[in-house]
């Protein structure tokens, strides 16, 4: 792992927590306003970062490489599926990581979240899934129908499962190098959220969740449509439900 080191920190305390067990992969879609104070903050910790460019047509990456993070940069957008699997074979090729981090690029992840994950996956676990709701409606700020509507959404994905998650889709999550490995994620876009819940809950993975905080600031609210995606997310969560109906 030594080339995707960090070189932020001249005078690194030698008490302080060593991160050099896990990468960090960020995906990046014109996210240049934010995204190197993003990867700044990973860099600065002590973490490893893999930023996947997925074809920004802004200077994300140039914000990236000025950050120092290792790019991988897509000539064609691919989505964020194609982008997630692209930065777990590349931990895989590039590094050594025990763990493989995901954390999103506009700022909505807290880094004292992901390092409380990395500690709790180190207890033994294969996947730690951060989730905004395991202490009950906890910190994060979401109107009453976006939390019903991703509760229910989690309630759908755990039928049929010994897995019992609050959260469905919460893109904070990390896994062990031996899990990362057998993703293979076929969808390009959003649909990808609930191709990996499936496999990350597999009954032969120990998996836990841990209670994060999600920022959303005007920047990331901007970015998209919260609502809508919840929405999309029950309904693909419940098609695939139908569409499984009686398999085990």
């Amino acid at each position: 792992m030594d080339s995707l080191r960090p070189q932020a920190v001249d005078s690194p305390n030698p008490a302080a927590p060593s991160w050099e067990d896990t990468v960090v992969v960020v995906r990046v879609y014109n996210e240049a306003p934010v995204v190197g104070a993003v990867i700044s903050e990973l860099v600065t910790a002590g973490l490893s970062v893999i930023a996947v460019d997925d074809a920004s047509t802004d200077n994300s990456a140039e914000e990236i490489d000025k950050a120092g993070a290792f790019r991988v940069s897509h000539p064609i957008n691919l989505g964020a599926g194609g982008a997630l699997q692209t930065g777990f074979e590349a931990a895989l090729l590039l590094t050594d990581a025990r763990y493989i981090a995901c954390f999103d690029a506009d700022g909505q992840h807290q880094l004292p979240d992901l390092l409380g994950m990395i500690d709790k996956i180190r207890e033994g676990h294969d996947v730690v899934m951060g989730s905004r709701f395991l202490e009950g409606d906890g910190p994060t700020q979401m109107s009453w129908l976006r939390r019903t509507i991703l509760r229910t959404a989690a309630k759908l994905l755990n039928r049929g499962s010994s897995t019992r998650l609050t959260d469905a889709h919460n893109g904070l999550r990390i896994v062990a190098r031996h899990v990362a490995a057998d993703i293979r994620l076929s969808h390009a876009g959003m649909a990808y959220a609930s191709e990996l819940e499936r496999y990350l809950t597999r009954p032969e993975y120990r998996i836990t969740e841990y209670p994060v905080h999600i920022l959303y600031t005007d920047y990331s609210k901007s970015k998209g449509q919260p609502l809508l995606n919840s929405i999309n997310i029950l309904a693909e969560v419940a098609a695939h439900r139908v569409t499984n109906w009686g398999r085990k």
